[in-house]
């Protein structure tokens, strides 16, 4: 097996355990997300933002550590979209908004 080397630290290729599937996320509707449920902050692809602008984003909106904040800007660049955070909608949604005015493409799932 290939291992992966990511800033000199291994990187794990996992996809976090979850099906993937595409969805517009121009369409988002907070409102209509149920309360108490966990869901996911997801992180699209943008083609715009460098990995250190996507990192500093993460490690300073969501609290992630450098590493994965590396790890999440390496899978969505590759794989299109990453879960960065799972929540309630009441915790994912100021992340979310932040994240946007940043410019990033999230939504929550």
């Amino acid at each position: 097996m290939n291992k992966i080397i990511y800033f000199g630290i291994p990187f794990k290729n996992k996809l976090m355990g979850r099906n993937v599937t595409k969805r517009n996320p121009d369409s988002q509707d907070l409102t209509s997300l149920g309360s108490g449920q966990d869901h996911f902050l997801v992180l699209h692809n943008d083609d715009v933002n460098t990995f250190d602008y996507v990192i500093d984003s993460l490690v300073e909106i969501c609290g992630h550590d450098p590493i994965q904040a590396g790890q999440c800007a390496f899978i969505t660049h590759h794989r299109g979209k990453c879960d960065v955070k799972k929540g309630e909608v009441s915790i994912l949604t100021p992340m979310y908004q932040s994240l946007m005015d940043r410019g990033l493409l999230v939504t929550i799932d």
